[in-house]
């Protein structure tokens, strides 16, 4: 999610940067709020987590290939805001969203951590809320410093920090690729 927000802060500015962002926040809400309304319960059905287990190290194991790719191959960046077609807000929250989502990282954060917070909090839905709205309220001053500051200093931000960004996120999708694997042939096989 941050390379993807730091690219778009990097073609198209800040503010878009920021919607990218803000969506992936959504994103994080919806898990949130399914942990809230007893996904965790459904994670303790042995077939459920089988398949997220296969799932997720599948998918961990593409966007590591993915991130390498851009590493030996990356996209040309125009640095600046005006030089591409604007990507319109819709679309940046609705993509955020979307990889959000779709990060298995998340499907576990929500699930193991997520899950536990809730628990300790005895079923009482409503003292989730000044946890739920701290824990919004974080992500979305992350959601608006990070891209804003990306984009001011753009002009000293390249290709090589992309490819930086991109080779750490390969490393770490390929370790946790090798973790899930790893705990779920403990648990399975």
């Amino acid at each position: 999610m941050n390379v993807a927000t730091l690219r778009i802060a990097l073609e198209e500015g800040g503010t878009e940067g920021c919607l990218l962002a803000l969506g992936s926040c959504i994103g994080d809400l919806v898990y949130f709020s399914l942990a809230v309304g007893g996904a965790t319960a459904v994670l303790r059905w042995m077939p459920v987590r089988f398949g997220l287990w296969l799932l997720g190290t599948c998918v961990l194991l593409t966007l590591a290939w993915r991130m390498f790719r851009e590493v030996l191959h990356p996209k040309h960046i125009e640095l600046g805001a005006g030089h591409r077609k604007r990507t319109s807000p819709r679309v940046l929250l609705t993509r955020g969203a979307g990889l959000a989502l779709a990060s298995p990282t998340s499907i576990a954060w929500f699930a193991a951590v997520g899950g536990s917070v809730i628990a300790t909090f005895g079923g009482d839905r409503l003292v989730l809320l000044p946890f739920a709205g701290g824990f919004f309220l974080g992500t979305a001053l992350w959601a608006v410093l990070f891209p804003c500051t990306i984009a001011a200093v753009r002009t000293i931000a390249s290709e090589k920090l992309v490819r930086a960004l991109s080779l750490i996120s390969a490393v770490m999708f390929v370790y946790f690729a090798c973790v899930v694997f790893i705990n779920g042939v403990r648990e399975f096989l």
